[in-house]
Parts: C-alpha cells; sequence; structure tokens
C-alpha cells in the first residue's frame, strides 16, 4: 500500500501505511503534496477530487512511476493565505516533489508565485486560471482539467446557438468568476443585460433572483460550485423561474451537487469536459471502481484527480521515476503520456490540455442516483484563448 497522510486539518478515511521496497525495508517515496479544499461548504469538490487522485494511485498498485508513493494531503479551507503556508511547509518541511490538487482559482493564484520559484511542479486538479494560461505561464505548471474560460465557452455558444438575444451572467466574484464571464461573452453575441457578482460563498440569491426577474431576459448563465450551486438552484425553483427562464450553467449542475439538488436540477444544463457516459473503456472503468470505492457518482472534480495521478505516473514512467532532471519531467508532461478518461487529450504550449467540451445534462438514473450526461459536443480539441500568448515553446 502507498502512505497517505495528512497534513494540519485535512481529514482522510483511507489508513496510512508505510511505503516499503520489494525487499521490506523503508523506500524513498515520491512525495506529492495534494492541496484540496476540505471543510466547508464546498468540501465535495475537493473530496471528489481528492478521491479520484487517490484512487488512481491505489489502482497503480500504490506506486506512481514504478516509484513507491507518499501523498501528503491538506486542506487549504478556501482561504489563500492559510494554502501558502501550508504549501510552503509541503516543500520547504516535507520536500515533496510535485504539488498537486487545487479547486478554486484564488488558491491556485496564491500558491503559484512560492512553487513556481522553488521549481516544484504543480498540476492542477481543478483551477484553470486565466493568468496563468498567457504570458505569466509556467514551465512548472500542468494542467489536467480545462482553461477556466473554456468550460464557459460551451455556454456562450450554446446560447448563441439557441438565439437567446438577452442574458444574465452571475458568477462569484474572483478571478474564476471573471474568467467564467469572459468565457461565455468569447462565444455569446447577443446582449448581456446585467453582470452580476457575488461574493465567494454566498448562500442566499433572493435579491439577485429578483433583480434576474425585474430584467426580463431570455436566459441565465451562473457558475456556482459546491453548496452555492445548491442554493442557487433550489432558490431558483422556488422562485418560479425553473421551467420558465432558461438557466444555463457551468459548475453549478454537477455530481457534487446533484445529491443535494436532486429533481430540482433534473433537465438543467451545463458546460463541461467530461461525464460519467463518455464512452471511452478508461472512461467506463473509471466510473465503476469510483462507485464502487466510493458509494457515489463522480464528478468531473473526480476525473480530472484521477487523471492527474495518471498524467504524473506516466511522465514518473518516461523518466525512470526522477523528477530531479526537471527538463526531461516537463517534456514527459507535455507529452501528455497517459490515456484520460476523456478520451481525445493533448498538453497545449502553456500547459493547459487540449480536448472535446460538451453540453451536458442531469438526468436521474433507473438505479435512483443523479448524474450528468452529454447532450452534445460544442468544441473538439479545443485550445484555450490565452495558449499563444505564452512565451513557452
Amino acid at each position: 500500500m502507498f502512505n497517505v497522510r495528512t497534513g494540519l486539518l485535512a481529514a482522510l478515511s483511507l489508513v496510512p501505511s508505510l511505503a516499503l521496497s520489494s525487499a521490506g525495508a523503508l523506500a524513498d517515496p515520491v512525495k506529492v503534496g495534494f492541496v484540496s479544499t476540505l471543510s466547508g461548504p464546498p468540501a465535495p469538490l475537493g473530496v471528489h477530487m481528492r478521491d479520484g487522485f487517490l484512487l488512481a494511485v491505489k489502482e497503480l498498485g500504490g506506486k506512481l512511476g514504478g516509484q513507491p508513493t507518499e501523498v501528503i494531503v491538506v486542506d487549504d479551507e478556501l482561504k489563500p493565505d492559510v494554502a501558502v503556508s501550508k504549501v510552503k511547509g509541503l516543500i520547504d518541511r516535507d520536500k515533496v516533489d510535485i504539488i498537486a490538487g487545487v479547486v478554486f482559482s484564488n488558491v491556485m493564484m496564491a500558491i503559484s508565485k512560492p512553487v513556481f520559484e522553488s521549481e516544484t511542479f504543480l498540476i492542477s486538479g481543478n483551477a484553470g486560471p486565466s493568468p496563468l494560461a498567457g504570458k505569466g505561464c509556467s514551465p512548472y505548471f500542468f494542467a489536467a482539467s480545462y482553461q477556466n474560460d473554456q468550460v464557459h465557452e460551451v455556454m456562450g455558444k450554446y446560447a448563441q446557438d439557441q438565439g437567446y438575444k438577452r442574458v444574465v451572467l452571475m458568477t462569484p466574484n474572483y478571478q474564476a468568476g471573471k474568467d467564467s464571464m469572459a468565457g461565455f461573452k468569447r462565444a455569446y453575441k447577443g446582449e448581456v443585460v446585467e453582470e452580476i457578482f457575488v461574493p465567494l460563498g454566498q448562500l442566499d440569491f433572493s435579491a439577485e433572483l429578483a433583480k434576474i426577474q425585474a430584467a426580463k431576459p431570455d436566459a441565465v448563465f451562473t457558475f456556482m460550485p459546491g453548496g452555492m450551486g445548491v442554493n442557487l438552484t433550489k432558490q431558483y425553483a422556488q422562485a418560479g423561474l425553473a421551467g420558465k427562464l432558461p438557466f444555463l450553467s457551468a459548475f453549478t449542475i454537477d455530481e457534487t451537487t446533484l445529491p443535494a439538488t436532486q429533481d430540482a436540477a433534473l433537465g438543467l444544463l451545463s458546460g463541461a469536459e467530461w461525464a460519467p457516459n463518455i464512452d471511452t473503456p478508461e472512461n467506463k472503468a473509471f466510473v465503476a471502481a469510483f462507485e464502487k470505492e466510493y458509494g457515489v457518482v463522480p464528478s468531473l472534480y473526480a476525473a480530472q484527480g484521477y487523471d492527474a495521478a495518471k498524467m504524473i505516473d506516466g511522465a514518473l514512467k518516461a523518466t525512470g521515476g526522477k523528477v530531479s532532471d526537471k527538463e526531461a519531467f516537463r517534456k514527459a508532461l507535455a507529452s501528455a503520456p497517459f490515456k484520460s478518461v476523456r478520451g481525445d487529450f493533448a498538453i497545449g504550449r502553456n500547459g493547459f490540455p487540449i480536448q472535446d467540451f460538451y453540453v451536458v445534462k442531469a438526468v436521474k438514473r433507473p438505479d435512483g442516483k443523479y448524474e450528468t450526461q452529454t447532450v452534445s459536443k460544442v468544441f473538439t480539441h479545443m485550445t484555450d484563448a490565452y495558449a499563444a500568448d505564452c512565451p513557452l515553446k
């Protein structure tokens, strides 16, 4: 078994074990510092991402790249200053080889500076802020997820194709929310009636819903992750808007929120680069294994965490288990040396994926569980809008 231990406030259900060499002696494992949001209303996102990552390591026999692996999990508490402190501890005290994970873009932006300054590789399992995609790209950054704008461009294109003339946009007021609006507007050519920013973590949307009703748009687009999405979806239905005013979203209707929203979310649409019904052998195996291991339907956060571990594993195999040759390890990561659960997957010059994107819909399965399923593919082999500005070769 591989060594999993928690840092500070993070909590795991897995029992830690010593990483042993084949001879039974203590080995010098590959160390991964895994940063995730594991407390508060957004915790389900971080738990899914963490569990997907650990599932992949378990399936690989507790090793990444054939090397005994120690995963040190820390809870960033969705507080950038706390995240920076814990990441510095992972680098300076624990001597980790790689930092992975990170759900929220404000945390990613905060930790990126100390991580890059230490020349430590940072593998994102979710956050993909635009400042790291263009001129601020880094040879030490790779994403197993997406660039933030892309998922929202899906719904901008959908709204445009549906002929919606007037749309209200509503997101949290932080980097990912700003990227969300930028992505939607890049693909949507109609009138944006109102741009509503709310504090990250807000749970009461009565004032915003009243403003939306007064604006009389043709549709609403929103990005509200975790508990924010749960409350907004329920309040949207309670306000009598469900079924009357089209509700378009990203990271609002997914497998982390559906267990709470249930029927209130049925039929609602989102943009995504993954869904449980994507028809690849790797995805079918992943979904079945995740449900067996954890008893819940995996979300895109789980799929991205799983792929992040597989990406690290493939790169380590290519370098003989070594991260110390940083140029070799960087080139290995850039080659996307694994089979993604998403199927078609490559890495662009800025470290972000080139992949397909879909409109997905919330459905209820025959077994009573809720999941998202692909409705249509919107973008094929899509490169993000900032890659051309990245000076890396």
